[in-house]
Protein backbone atom coordinates (compact mmCIF):
# COMPACT_ATOMS: atom_id res chain seq x y z
CA UNK A 1 0.00 0.00 0.00
CA UNK A 2 3.38 2.33 0.54
CA UNK A 3 2.42 3.70 -3.04
CA UNK A 4 -1.55 4.29 -2.71
CA UNK A 5 -0.73 7.99 -2.26
CA UNK A 6 1.14 9.95 -5.05
CA UNK A 7 2.72 14.03 -4.69
CA UNK A 8 1.23 15.45 -7.90
CA UNK A 9 2.25 18.91 -9.37
CA UNK A 10 0.38 20.83 -11.94
CA UNK A 11 -1.04 24.62 -12.28
CA UNK A 12 -4.43 25.33 -10.82
CA UNK A 13 -6.17 28.60 -11.82
CA UNK A 14 -2.77 29.58 -12.82
CA UNK A 15 -1.08 28.99 -10.01
CA UNK A 16 1.59 26.07 -9.63
CA UNK A 17 0.40 23.82 -6.55
CA UNK A 18 1.34 20.32 -5.42
CA UNK A 19 -1.22 17.90 -3.73
CA UNK A 20 -0.43 14.53 -2.02
CA UNK A 21 -3.40 12.48 -3.03
CA UNK A 22 -4.32 9.36 -2.70
CA UNK A 23 -4.61 7.24 -6.49
CA UNK A 24 -7.83 5.94 -6.24
CA UNK A 25 -9.07 9.91 -5.86
CA UNK A 26 -11.14 11.69 -8.41
CA UNK A 27 -9.93 15.33 -9.58
CA UNK A 28 -13.28 16.40 -8.09
CA UNK A 29 -12.91 15.16 -4.59
CA UNK A 30 -9.21 16.58 -4.86
CA UNK A 31 -10.67 20.32 -6.10
CA UNK A 32 -13.20 20.37 -3.45
CA UNK A 33 -11.50 18.54 -0.35
CA UNK A 34 -7.57 19.74 -0.95
CA UNK A 35 -8.58 23.03 -2.84
CA UNK A 36 -11.76 23.91 -1.13
CA UNK A 37 -12.93 24.49 -4.81
CA UNK A 38 -16.73 24.15 -4.54
CA UNK A 39 -18.17 25.42 -7.59
CA UNK A 40 -17.02 22.16 -8.85
CA UNK A 41 -19.81 20.23 -7.96
CA UNK A 42 -20.39 16.36 -7.15
CA UNK A 43 -23.37 15.36 -8.99
CA UNK A 44 -23.74 11.89 -10.64
CA UNK A 45 -20.23 11.14 -10.17
CA UNK A 46 -20.71 9.32 -13.16
CA UNK A 47 -20.17 11.35 -16.04
CA UNK A 48 -23.62 12.00 -17.01
CA UNK A 49 -24.33 15.61 -15.63
CA UNK A 50 -21.97 18.07 -16.71
CA UNK A 51 -21.94 19.65 -12.89
CA UNK A 52 -18.26 18.70 -12.24
CA UNK A 53 -17.03 20.03 -15.48
CA UNK A 54 -13.38 21.20 -15.34
CA UNK A 55 -11.08 22.42 -18.03
CA UNK A 56 -7.54 20.22 -18.29
CA UNK A 57 -5.29 22.07 -20.96
CA UNK A 58 -7.95 23.30 -22.41
CA UNK A 59 -10.41 20.98 -22.74
CA UNK A 60 -13.24 20.43 -20.88
CA UNK A 61 -13.42 16.97 -18.91
CA UNK A 62 -16.04 15.29 -16.37
CA UNK A 63 -13.55 15.43 -13.10
CA UNK A 64 -15.70 12.94 -11.35
CA UNK A 65 -14.54 10.24 -14.04
CA UNK A 66 -10.86 11.53 -14.34
CA UNK A 67 -8.50 10.70 -11.31
CA UNK A 68 -6.43 13.57 -9.66
CA UNK A 69 -3.29 11.73 -10.29
CA UNK A 70 -3.64 12.37 -13.87
CA UNK A 71 -3.55 16.19 -13.62
CA UNK A 72 0.29 15.81 -12.43
CA UNK A 73 1.98 18.23 -14.74
CA UNK A 74 -1.26 19.78 -16.57
CA UNK A 75 -3.31 23.28 -16.29
CA UNK A 76 -6.49 23.15 -14.38
CA UNK A 77 -8.76 25.81 -14.46
CA UNK A 78 -12.30 25.87 -12.57
CA UNK A 79 -14.89 28.88 -12.34
CA UNK A 80 -13.09 30.16 -9.88
CA UNK A 81 -10.06 30.79 -12.38
CA UNK A 82 -12.33 32.93 -14.63
CA UNK A 83 -13.02 35.87 -12.28
CA UNK A 84 -10.39 38.83 -12.58
CA UNK A 85 -8.08 39.69 -10.25
CA UNK A 86 -10.59 42.03 -8.23
CA UNK A 87 -12.88 38.93 -8.51
CA UNK A 88 -15.27 40.77 -11.38
CA UNK A 89 -16.96 38.27 -13.23
CA UNK A 90 -15.64 37.16 -16.79
CA UNK A 91 -18.01 37.88 -19.72
CA UNK A 92 -19.69 34.63 -19.78
CA UNK A 93 -20.58 34.78 -16.27
CA UNK A 94 -22.07 37.99 -16.29
CA UNK A 95 -24.38 36.62 -19.74
CA UNK A 96 -25.57 33.87 -17.24
CA UNK A 97 -26.77 36.72 -15.10
CA UNK A 98 -28.05 38.90 -18.01
CA UNK A 99 -30.02 36.06 -19.70
CA UNK A 100 -31.23 34.68 -15.82
CA UNK A 101 -29.62 31.17 -16.84
CA UNK A 102 -29.37 30.46 -13.27
CA UNK A 103 -32.13 28.95 -11.56
CA UNK A 104 -30.98 27.22 -8.73
CA UNK A 105 -27.54 27.37 -9.53
CA UNK A 106 -26.80 23.64 -9.24
CA UNK A 107 -25.61 22.54 -12.59
CA UNK A 108 -24.43 26.58 -13.77
CA UNK A 109 -20.47 25.97 -12.82
CA UNK A 110 -20.03 22.91 -15.30
CA UNK A 111 -22.03 25.01 -18.17
CA UNK A 112 -19.92 27.89 -17.67
CA UNK A 113 -16.94 26.03 -18.34
CA UNK A 114 -18.40 24.31 -21.19
CA UNK A 115 -18.91 27.36 -22.40
CA UNK A 116 -15.67 28.90 -22.12
CA UNK A 117 -14.07 25.68 -24.16
CA UNK A 118 -16.68 26.38 -26.84
CA UNK A 119 -15.67 30.66 -26.60
CA UNK A 120 -12.29 29.83 -26.79
CA UNK A 121 -12.32 28.24 -30.30
CA UNK A 122 -13.21 31.71 -31.46
CA UNK A 123 -15.72 29.46 -34.23
CA UNK A 124 -19.38 31.30 -34.96
CA UNK A 125 -21.76 27.97 -33.98
CA UNK A 126 -25.40 27.73 -35.14
CA UNK A 127 -27.82 27.59 -32.08
CA UNK A 128 -28.48 23.92 -33.12
CA UNK A 129 -24.41 23.36 -32.56
CA UNK A 130 -24.53 25.23 -29.54
CA UNK A 131 -27.15 22.70 -28.05
CA UNK A 132 -25.29 19.63 -29.00
CA UNK A 133 -22.09 21.18 -27.62
CA UNK A 134 -23.68 21.57 -24.20
CA UNK A 135 -25.73 18.24 -24.31
CA UNK A 136 -23.46 17.07 -22.05
CA UNK A 137 -25.44 18.68 -18.99
CA UNK A 138 -28.38 18.41 -17.30
CA UNK A 139 -30.68 21.37 -15.68
CA UNK A 140 -32.87 19.90 -13.52
CA UNK A 141 -34.48 23.66 -13.76
CA UNK A 142 -35.24 23.35 -17.27
CA UNK A 143 -33.20 26.48 -17.59
CA UNK A 144 -31.77 25.00 -21.06
CA UNK A 145 -33.35 28.58 -23.48
CA UNK A 146 -31.87 31.02 -21.08
CA UNK A 147 -28.62 29.25 -21.00
CA UNK A 148 -28.44 28.90 -24.63
CA UNK A 149 -29.16 32.55 -24.76
CA UNK A 150 -25.97 33.45 -22.68
CA UNK A 151 -23.42 31.01 -24.84
CA UNK A 152 -25.21 32.66 -28.00
CA UNK A 153 -24.60 36.11 -26.83
CA UNK A 154 -21.24 35.81 -25.72
CA UNK A 155 -20.21 34.05 -28.89
CA UNK A 156 -21.70 36.48 -30.82
CA UNK A 157 -19.98 39.18 -28.66
CA UNK A 158 -16.89 38.09 -28.81
CA UNK A 159 -16.94 38.20 -32.50
CA UNK A 160 -17.90 41.18 -32.83
CA UNK A 161 -21.16 40.56 -34.33
CA UNK A 162 -24.17 42.49 -33.45
CA UNK A 163 -27.90 42.09 -33.82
Amino acid sequence: MKDQYRLIEFNLNGKDVACMVDCRASLTDMLRNDFRLTSVKKGCEVGECGACNVIIDGECFNSCIYLAVWVRGKHVRTLEGLMGPNGELSDIQQAFIDETAVQCGFCTPGFIMSAVEILETGKLYTRDELRKLLSGHLCRCTGYENILNAVEKTMKKRLGIVE
